[in-house]
């Protein structure tokens, strides 16, 4: 066997999936899917095709030419992070079709009840697939070296309606032709074609990665923000699709100014959705129909620069994908560049700047966070036997941010600007590892191996020296204002008339990791952090409140950890309370994720168990 990916089964030497055809009848009674995927092959094959599966019960493996079975068979033990192989024996098809039912416990899902969404009504259920959780929704090579394409039908209950990373087809009533691989067991075509059931059809044209794979289905309404947009949300959510509509109107001067600097958007559609508050993410980059976190919407328009990261994977991630986790810098440090050029001319250069700046404090506390285990801290690192939820982190968005920025300051901007647009055009609809960028870069750009290290970025530990850390009198008044406060110094209202929660942000991850109790009090009570409506400010704050050993904030940080799910915030709570914490911090995490655990995804709940396990 030939590993492509050290997260999947999926062997080089085997022809790769190029599209996949799905029927998916959603339950939400058993919070399972009963569906079929019929994949096509590159090419013809003989032999033992492996895929990557987790927690699904395969029906039956047929030849979708014959419809007769083919011989399959699923590895006994479950491997904690690749899942199952499932092994298909071929005999020169170039597709195969398989029956199967999900779990209720698939990684990608989250069900939510009724009682759990803004209506109380109606329930809801949404995808995430990155980075390697696809495989707990249909079998696949579940790797972003296998490139697909799909249609996909949605049989769903008629009082909601379903979006999907794709080209919505058509809305109509189901046919019980559609059920006839489906039937097994209780299932059957009665159930396919029930008078309360409705089908929702896509495609998707253009070949993308399977963590691109996405769909939500709920009571959903949306809003037009732009002729490429709507804002879509629960429709009892009123409030909520009005101040989404609001916070990102800008969005068509986005992507203008993405078309300017990168070339053409190649996908049709830039719809937004903005989910329940337990998704565990900012955003993500699925194509036509970005995924959104409600902790975005935040009433000063700087939400939109979450936004203007996931536009920025249109070109950076979509378009050029990393082969597989080991590169993952490829996508987001070229995405958090890309969305650093749109934020400064969309909201100046002050703003990219102190973007930028909140990166830089991140990525030194990520060498803080790895400094066991510093390989975690080169662009292009080793991940066999690595869960990658357990490592996100900020190093491939913020180290590779830095890495492609010496690039820019070496050449110019631009020079780079037209290597940009170059690489882009040359690499679209394909994935590539940091080999292959290298390489385009030497011969693109001659003699940059000279002027700049580039192994030493590359599989270098640590930060280079030649890293750029950003220089602006906002930026220096705020560094300067968070080093007064270690010697007692609160700033003054005057000094903060004019900021917003990034000013604060940035003001409140330079403190010191931990200031005498008093201090941090005092600066609640004239500033009320502790109830700031931008959960990056009150984060930040709740953090410093646990590790300076203020327990009048307890309240607080159970209760913020009990209302969103992203794990950008329950990571470093969590990791406050287990860590910097005593008895009685280790106690709450533990009560709190006890209360809480079932209203977070699947793949938040892993994290907090690998956060607890750890320190607890």
């Amino acid at each position: 066997m030939s590993p492509i990916d050290p997260h999947s089964y999926t062997d080089s030497s085997h022809p790769l999936t190029t599209h996949v055809a799905l029927s998916l009848y959603l339950d939400f009674n058993t919070s399972i899917i009963h569906g079929s995927a019929l994949l096509t092959l590159s090419s013809a094959f003989s032999g033992n095709l492996s895929l990557d599966a987790r927690c699904i019960y395969i029906d039956k493996v047929l030849d979708p030419q014959t419809l007769e079975p083919l011989p399959c068979c699923s590895s006994s033990k479950l491997d904690p992070i690749r899942g199952t192989e499932v092994i298909v024996i071929l005999s020169g098809q170039s597709s195969l079709l398989i029956v199967y039912q999900t779990s209720p416990s698939a990684s990608a899902l989250q069900w939510l009840s009724p009682l759990q969404t803004f209506s109380k009504s109606h329930p809801y259920v949404y995808t995430q697939c990155q980075a390697i959780h696809a495989r707990s929704i249909f079998p696949c090579q579940d790797t972003p070296a296998a490139r697909i394409r799909y249609d996909a039908v949605l049989n769903i209950p008629n009082s909601l309606s379903a979006v999907m990373s794709a080209r919505h087809v058509r809305r109509r009533l189901p046919v019980p032709e559609e059920a006839k691989h489906l039937e097994e067991g209780s299932f059957g075509s009665s159930l396919w074609c029930a008078e309360d059931r409705v089908v929702e059809e896509f495609a998707m044209e253009q070949p993308i990665p399977p963590y691109l794979f996405a769909f939500a289905v709920g009571a959903l309404g949306f809003r037009e923000v732009g002729p490429r947009t709507r804002v879509y949300a629960e429709s009892a959510a009123v409030e909520v699709l009005d101040a989404a509509a609001l916070e990102f109107a800008g969005t068509e001067d986005m992507i203008k100014q993405g078309e300017k600097l990168f070339g053409d958007y190649e996908w049709e559609r830039f719809d937004l959705l903005v989910l329940p508050p337990s998704f565990p993410y900012g955003g993500m980059e699925n194509p036509r129909m970005v995924f959104l976190t409600p902790t975005v919407i935040k009433g000063d328009a700087t939400g939109a620069q979450v936004v203007a990261h996931e536009l920025a994977h249109s070109w950076t991630g979509n378009l050029i994908t990393n082969l597989n986790n080991e590169h993952f810098w490829l996508n987001e440090g070229f995405t958090t560049y890309a969305e650093r050029r749109i934020v400064e001319i969309v909201q100046g250069a002050d703003r990219a700047t102190l973007n930028i700046g909140i990166g830089w404090r991140g990525l030194t506390d990520e060498m803080e966070r790895f400094k066991d285990n510093m390989e975690l801290t080169k662009l292009w690192n080793t991940q066999e036997g690595v869960d990658p939820d357990d490592v996100y982190s900020q190093v491939p968005y913020e180290k590779g941010f830095q890495f492609v920025l010496r690039i820019e300051r070496q050449i110019g901007r631009t020079a780079f600007d037209e290597f940009l647009k170059k690489y882009i055009a040359t690499f679209k609809f394909k994935s590539i590892d940091t080999t292959t960028f290298l390489e385009f870069l030497i011969a693109n750009i001659p003699g940059i191996e000279k002027e700049i290290n580039l192994q030493m970025w590359i599989v270098g530990v640590g930060i280079p020296e030649d890293a750029y850390e950003p220089v602006s009198n906002i930026y220096t008044n705020i560094i300067s204002l968070a080093k007064e406060f270690k010697e007692g110094r609160m700033p003054s209202e005057n000094e903060v008339a004019e900021w917003n929660g990034q000013e604060w942000e940035l003001y409140l991850e330079n403190l010191p990791k931990s200031c005498e109790p008093s201090q941090v009090v005092a600066l609640d009570k004239r500033y009320r952090l502790a109830e700031s409506k931008d959960y990056e400010v009150k984060v930040s704050f709740l953090q410093l409140a646990i590790t300076s050993k203020c327990r009048e904030y307890h309240g607080e940080v159970e209760k913020t950890l009990k209302e969103v799910g992203r794990m950008k915030y329950l990571r470093p709570l969590f990791t406050a309370l287990a860590q910097a914490g005593g008895t009685e911090e280790k106690q709450l995490a533990k009560q709190v994720f006890a209360e809480a655990r079932e209203t977070y995804h699947p793949i938040a709940q892993g994290v907090v168990e690998s956060i607890l396990s750890k320190y607890i």
